[in-house]
């Protein structure tokens, strides 16, 4: 399983966040003017996922254990909705 989502060009349409699973965990690519910061976080170790909808585009919250939360914005309603059953299905099983 390696799916991809990428956060809507429309707002920031030189760097879009990212987030990328994989067989043991997800990376979270947060991209900036001049920087970006990759986290990549186990499954097991994600205790929660919280979806802040706006009109159009959607807020990503992932809260690992034992880190800081990670904060992904800019993602349309459909993918927020799709990664946080994606997360919440791996951390079940």
């Amino acid at each position: 399983m390696n799916e991809r989502f990428k956060a809507s060009a429309l707002l920031n349409p030189m760097f879009p966040d990212e987030i990328t699973f994989n067989e043991k965990g997800v990376t979270f690519k947060v991209r900036k003017a001049l920087s970006s910061t990759d986290n990549f976080v186990f499954y097991n170790d994600i205790s929660g996922v919280e979806i802040e909808a706006g009109i159009f585009f959607s807020t990503i919250r992932i809260i690992p254990r034992m880190r800081q939360e990670i904060i992904m914005k800019n993602f349309s309603k459909g993918d927020a909705k799709k990664v946080k059953e994606l997360l919440l299905q791996k951390v079940q099983s």
